[in-house]
């Protein structure tokens, strides 16, 4: 048994946002049936190279445990169909540009028209409300946006947003929790509800302490490279060999084991290093300190000296490097799952481990309209008639 199951969600998304939340829901046992455009489905089928057969590796990434189901919002009875999933469905996930579904006829209103109890999320750029509501959204413009690429990259360098798209996974792991949230009020209350989430929002809400520095000060913070605003030393250093260590000094006691560890206990006594305020106003003169002791030895030394010492560091691995990492073979977190064209493909492992109930990957990432019949004969559709609704080009 896997902890959603039983819950059914229509999944109206593409690109990567609403299909990453999608994915979470089902890792974890929920019926996610993908409703694609008919001939062309997700944007993200055709986002490549590199593609594994003819699939793109950008799809195959985000889309398992999912049945997909195609749908031509043109014709009147797929809207008929989608509201007929609807009264049985307990969650609807779309990310239109706000006011398309009110369009189409499969708004909120629409479903829980059919539906009371529909837990209804629409995912977007700016949320469904405000001066920036109909502008178009990708993962960069709100990294922008949203500050995030202002605090990354180096000191003297442009701004850089960060190498996974975090302002689209991370609005979609907010949905994810808030559509939780909302099954469980509807568990202990019996009501369903609408569920905005937006881009900017989630960016925003992830400043946290960076945000903190700034309402404490009223100064913007700059862009630091692997620096940490408020820690010293906190950052990677270059090794002989050219690789990279990251260290993180997060108390005193830490400074202490530091010193130890990179021969240099001199430091731990010196005034100006005692304390972590004195080591940051005095962060110009120690970096290049540390700096030349790390470039006498390579990385697995550094690794292997300050973890003797316990003082958290780790190199900054390549993917093949973290894909080859006993720790991450360990729990699971490289796996493959059987595919009808491709044999298998590799996937990302699930990052939360029940006790009781797991997760699992039931599914492969589906061919587009693979599971057409499937879900409309569950409908109590007949195949004759499914074979008209393709003639038509409903499907």
């Amino acid at each position: 048994m896997t902890p959603l199951d039983g819950v059914r969600v229509l999944d109206l998304t593409r690109a990567l946002a609403g299909p990453f939340c999608t994915l979470m829901l089902g890792d974890y046992g929920a019926d996610v049936i993908k409703i694609e455009i008919p001939g062309t489905g997700d944007d993200t089928r055709q986002w490549g190279p590199p593609f594994i057969g003819s699939e793109s590796a950008y799809f195959l990434s985000i889309n398992r445990n999912k049945r997909s189901l195609t749908l031509n919002f043109k014709e009147p009875q797929a809207q008929e169909i989608f509201l007929k999933l609807a009264r049985t469905a307990d969650v609807v996930v779309e990310n239109f540009t706000p006011g398309v579904t009110a369009r189409l006829g499969l708004d909120y209103e629409a479903v829980k028209g059919v539906n009371p109890r529909i837990v209804y999320c629409s995912v977007s750029g700016f949320g469904q409300d405000g001066p920036y509501r109909t502008r178009p959204a990708y993962d960069q413009i709100v990294q922008g946006l949203s500050g995030v690429m202002s605090v990354t990259g180096e000191a003297k360098g442009d701004p850089v947003k960060v190498g996974v798209a975090i302002a689209d996974i991370g609005s979609g792991m907010w949905a994810a929790f808030a559509i939780m949230t909302a099954l469980y009020h509807r568990e202990r209350h019996g009501q369903g509800q609408y569920i905005d989430v937006a881009m900017l929002d989630a960016q925003v809400a992830w400043l946290t302490y960076q945000a903190g520095n700034f309402f404490g000060t009223g100064r913007p913070p700059g862009r630091l490279g692997t620096v940490h605003s408020n820690l010293v030393p906190y950052q990677a250093f270059m090794c002989q060999d050219g690789k990279y260590i990251n260290v993180a000094v997060g108390s005193e006691r830490l400074w202490e084991r530091f010193c130890q560890g990179i021969g240099r206990e001199d430091l731990r006594d010196r005034p100006e290093y005692a304390r972590n305020g004195d080591r940051s106003k005095n962060r110009a003169k120690l970096i290049p300190l540390l700096q030349e002791v790390f470039l006498t030895q390579p990385v697995a030394h550094w690794v292997e000296a300050l973890q003797a010492v316990s003082v958290p560091c780790g190199p900054i691995n390549d993917l093949a490097d973290v894909f080859a990492d006993p720790q991450i073979l360990h729990r699971q977190m490289v796996t493959e799952i059987s595919h009808p064209t491709l044999g298998s493909v590799k996937q990302t492992g699930l990052p939360i481990k029940f006790a009781e109930t797991p997760g699992e990957m039931r599914r492969h990432p589906p061919l587009l309209g693979e599971h057409n019949s499937e879900i409309l004969l569950e409908l109590g559709y007949s195949q004759a008639q499914i074979k008209q609704m393709v003639e038509k080009g409903v499907l």
